[in-house]
């Protein structure tokens, strides 16, 4: 319990933030909703055909799964809050158009017919005797669509939306339950509160109710919405993909930036989330560099004929990555680091030595014993587990599952064989072999930033201040740096700070 109170005061202001991102994209989907669903119950609201046509779409939109909604707006709308908003608001449609319908098509029609007898107009019928009438059975469905928007936001922060969800994902990235609890816990507590409040808003007077709510929505929506990628202010934008190494990395840039020119303003964007979001996020301009692999982009980024693929050779693959991303996207490949964060296969060490096992050609001896957990990403990739089934004529009973996670399930031996980058602090952390890869299917994957030509014409001095970083880092640092964060708990930030200022990129004195 100790633990968890100190973590968050740690990283209450962290937390602070979130809730007033959470909030905003919550409380802003649930005002598109409302602008769209309850007009378009009122308008079907005496034609029962339609309205039942209505409440067929929005149900079926509701059921798509939120991850599958959010990959189909990206490829049109990028990363963000956008594709974020977007997919809550059609999610809280069903709730709102449904309970508006029901409570206005389910007035007594005697209460109709004499406000009819009174000269009432259709606008003045609907002001002041329809909705009235209705409105407890309207703010239940808006209290619905508010409870499940906010539990489902919390998938933004796959895309970059920010929120309670970065906790979530922080912790389960870091193996950090309390970091998972406190994100869960956050999320659950602003459902119940904002959950209350509208229900003890039903037994208030209807222009009490709607005054007060129109007053909270537009409120924290604009607060956060302010704050927030979907209006910020021109600045450098630096983004990472999950985990400590991209975190560490990004500090490393935000600080080699600003010693280089203290009147540029660094944002930085960890755990942004996957290498496709996040390039689409720069071709977007929603962020202005990354850190990348040079596999990674052969691989996954760019269009590479079998005639054009090079050899095994780190200089030969970040030559043609360069060249591939110069001509099919415009963008800009800074020079490399000197280490290789590449694939491997790795195994407990005490299941090492009871099946000898040294190399990736020797688990064909055992296939039938092998159970691997590896990354969805790992599983669908030709240098991945479809190149081992290819080249080394192996096929594994394989369970996907998230990175963080592979490395709990082959300590507690529910896997006993998982993808892993070679930099990684697990292999540290819980004894692991490395297997090595004798017939040379992982390409190098050395780091370098990534960004628009555009960025680098416009801002030489970041291409300057990142280029620092040519040549620095070896394997065997950034494994350590890693460990630093993953399993000793000290912030990126530091971990980033140190070590530039030993390798005398950094004055001591600064932070």
């Amino acid at each position: 319990m100790s633990l968890f109170f100190q973590t968050l005061n740690e990283r209450k202001e962290e937390l602070v933030t979130a809730i007033f991102q959470h909030l905003a994209i919550s409380l802003a989907a649930l005002i598109g909703a409302i602008v769209i669903a309850i007009p378009l119950a009122i308008m079907l609201s005496t034609r029962k055909k339609a309205a039942e046509v209505m409440l067929q779409v929005t149900s079926v939109l509701q059921t798509i799964p939120s991850l599958a909604l959010l990959g189909l707006l990206i490829p049109f709308v990028g990363i963000g809050t956008l594709p974020a908003l977007i997919a809550l608001i059609v999610y809280a449609l069903l709730p709102i158009f449904q309970n508006t319908y029901i409570g206005l098509s389910e007035i007594d029609p005697s209460i109709e017919e004499a406000a009819i007898a009174f000269g009432m107009s259709r606008f003045r019928r609907l002001i002041k005797v329809e909705l009235p009438i209705a409105l407890p059975v309207i703010v239940s469905g808006i209290r619905t669509a508010l409870v499940m928007i906010i539990g489902t936001a919390t998938l933004a922060a796959l895309i970059g939306a920010g929120g309670l969800g970065t906790f979530i994902l922080l912790g389960i990235d870091r193996n950090n339950p309390t970091l998972t609890l406190i994100g869960a816990m956050s999320a659950a507590l602003l459902a119940i509160l904002v959950s209350s409040l509208i229900r003890f808003l039903q037994k208030r007077k209807p222009r009490v109710t709607l005054f007060t709510l129109a007053f909270l929505l537009i409120g924290f929506a604009g607060i956060g919405i302010s704050q927030s990628t979907l209006f910020s202010k021109e600045t450098v934008v630096i983004a990472g993909k999950l985990g400590a190494e991209p975190d560490i990395l990004i500090h490393m840039y935000k600080e080699l930036i600003e010693e280089r020119n203290p009147k540029i303003e660094v944002e930085l964007k960890s755990n942004f989330g996957k290498t496709n979001f996040l390039f689409s996020a720069l071709q977007h301009d929603q962020i202005t560099v990354y850190p990348e692999f040079t596999g990674t982009v052969l691989e996954s980024l760019v269009t590479l004929k079998d005639s054009e693929k090079p050899s095994n050779s780190s200089e030969e693959v970040y030559e043609k990555a360069k060249q591939l991303l110069e001509q099919q996207y415009a963008m800009t490949f800074l020079e490399p680091m000197t280490y290789q964060n590449t694939y491997a296969l790795a195994v407990k060490r005490t299941f090492a030595e009871e099946n000898q096992l040294t190399k990736i050609s020797d688990l064909a001896k055992i296939q039938n014993k092998i159970h691997a957990g590896f990354t969805l990403e790992f599983i669908d990739r030709s240098d991945g587990y479809k190149g081992i089934q290819e080249l080394y004529q192996m096929s594994f009973d394989t369970q996907a599952m998230e990175p963080a996670l592979r490395y709990q399930a082959i300590n507690n031996g529910e896997v006993n064989v998982i993808d892993a980058y070679s930099t990684d602090s697990e292999l540290k952390e819980y004894d692991l072999v490395r297997l090595e890869d004798d017939q040379h299917l992982f390409p190098p994957y050395q780091g370098a930033p990534l960004m628009k030509q555009t960025t680098a014409e416009e801002m030489p001095e970041l291409v300057e201040a990142l280029n620092q970083l040519s040549g620095k880092i070896t394997e065997q640092q950034m494994s350590e740096l890693n460990y630093l964060v993953n399993v000793e708990n000290q912030s990126p930030e530091k971990v980033a700070h140190d070590f530039l200022v030993k390798e005398g990129l950094l004055e001591e004195e600064k932070k």
